[in-house]
């Protein structure tokens, strides 16, 4: 059975010393939930699980035990070539997220030609009481809708949650640092106008000043709109 088979090419790939370093990265996990397979790993033997007739089994066979079988069905998902098969298995799996890592290098392929779909789910996402499904329609607007189709409606959107989960103010903080060094001029405005809340106003100026990709100019001149704490 795949469920069986894929914990038994965990273990057989796993690395101790990474298994502890992972564990530290990601401190919301259950505690020994990590088995410690290294993430180019966990990439291939996804791709050769999506070949696999019995994969819905493995998908369906919800919550996974281990950190490493998380990240293997995420990166299952994004090898989904049908986007509404693969939003179906997405929403299906967003639920059982517990970490930064899975949350994050969850990115579908399917996205990037139904990206006029896609918004409508962001939407969706965004105004969930579930902390890694608003940080994932978060991640989604950064890493999908930042270049060409691009729309000052989307820092808006990200701008309107307010939270007071960790996770998702690294998030918008993430968010608005990548916009920054993208889209500067509509961006801006944002922190000129404490449209954020200050931890995450502040983090946003941190993530910008050590981005390479953001001028030495527009570095200056946030580190000047930095805000006290109350």
């Amino acid at each position: 059975m795949i469920v069986e088979d894929i914990r038994a090419d965990l273990f057989s790939n796993q690395d101790i010393k990474y298994r502890d370093f992972q564990s530290k990265l990601t401190p919301t996990i259950a505690e020994k939930s990590a088995i410690g397979v290294r993430t180019p790993v966990l990439r291939k033997l996804a791709k050769g699980y999506c070949k696999r007739g019995d994969v819905a089994e493995f998908l369906d066979a919800l919550p996974h035990q281990y950190f490493d079988e998380n990240q293997i069905h995420a990166f299952i998902i994004s090898e989904i070539k049908d986007y509404d098969e693969c939003i179906a298995r997405l929403e299906q799996f967003l639920p059982y997220i517990d970490n930064w890592a899975t949350c994050d290098q969850m990115s579908p392929k399917s996205f990037k030609k139904n990206r006029d779909k896609l918004v409508s789910k962001i939407e969706e996402w965004i105004r969930s009481d579930d902390t890694y499904t608003v940080r994932f329609a978060i991640v989604t607007l950064m890493s999908q809708f930042l270049d060409d189709d691009f729309d000052k409606k989307y820092l808006e959107l990200v701008a309107s949650v307010k939270s007071d989960e960790y996770y998702i103010n690294m998030a918008i903080a993430w968010y608005f640092a990548t916009a920054l060094a993208k889209q500067y001029a509509d961006a801006i405005s944002y922190i000129e106008n404490d449209a954020l809340d200050v931890w995450t106003h502040n983090k946003t100026i941190q993530k910008s000043v050590e981005s390479f990709r953001v001028t030495d100019e527009h570095k200056e001149y946030l580190k000047s709109l930095k805000r006290k704490q109350s």
